[in-house]
């Protein structure tokens, strides 16, 4: 398709205002997917275009928490595999059902992570080390595997629920948002390198929005780094909601 001049300056700032938000506490896709969408792609296609960009963004924004000690690979090392083929299998599911099915499900799943962040306030500002027993080493990677395989599936609102996870591991918020950068790297290349498989890419819009994300990506990631984990919880809850009533209108008013 040829590309129209407008519609790629209005993804380029869109883009960067999704890669800005998804280095804090992701919600990044709830932007950057749609605008994708808007401009004539295709669904599978927009989501294939959106995992380019967003394997940028994210590979920027994990290298920026890396720099922070914030990202801790010797902890989360053997989760990444999983994930990886999680969204491998994901990515090639959306040529066979439409992503929208898992709209309802991804809305309760948001309101129960904003439900529980809410109510338990001390909740990510210090890190705890937590003695992980073998059901539930086995249960955290489940879940890791079904998050990376609604990555490659759908997306947005993927690094809230990696954050989530990691919070429940005993991480405090930036290193959550540290770690949630590598897991969001890992399925969002492994995604894109199933879509460049099938041929779904456009670069001629990803590339482009790709590269300026980058700049959205170090920006976001210097604010959380400097603001801390108080302020990342605020924003967190802030996007998990916006997350939930964009959703709730596209999937019950639209």
């Amino acid at each position: 398709m040829d590309i129209d001049l407008l519609s790629l300056a209005i993804l380029l700032v869109l883009g960067f205002i999704a890669s800005f938000l998804n280095a804090i506490v992701g919600g990044g896709g709830l932007i950057s997917l749609p605008a994708f969408m808007a401009v004539g792609l295709s669904p599978s296609t927009a989501i294939a275009t959106n995992k380019l960009a967003n394997t940028i963004s994210n590979g920027t924004s994990m290298l920026t928490f890396l720099r922070a000690g914030k990202v801790d690979f010797k902890k989360i090392g053997q989760i990444i595999p999983f994930i990886f083929i999680g969204s491998l299998i994901g990515a090639y599911t959306v040529h066979l059902v439409s992503p929208t099915i898992l709209k309802p499900l991804m809305i309760v799943m948001l309101v129960l992570v904003t439900t529980y962040t809410v109510f338990k306030k001390d909740w990510g500002q210090q890190p705890e080390e937590r003695i992980l027993t073998a059901t539930k080493k086995i249960t955290f990677i489940g879940a890791f595997v079904v998050i990376g395989f609604y990555d490659g599936f759908f997306g947005p609102g993927t690094g809230s629920f990696f954050i989530f996870i990691l919070l429940m591991m005993g991480n405090d918020f930036l290193q959550a948002a540290g770690n949630a950068k590598a897991f969001n790297f890992t399925s969002n290349l492994a995604a894109l390198i199933m879509f460049l498989l099938l041929g779904e890419v456009n670069f001629l819009y990803g590339l482009p929005v790709g590269f300026v994300m980058i700049f959205g990506a170090i920006l976001g990631s210097k604010f959380a780094l400097k603001r801390g984990t108080k302020m990342m919880r605020i924003i967190f809850i802030i996007m998990t909601c916006t997350l939930i009533l964009k959703n709730a209108w596209d999937y019950f008013i639209q």
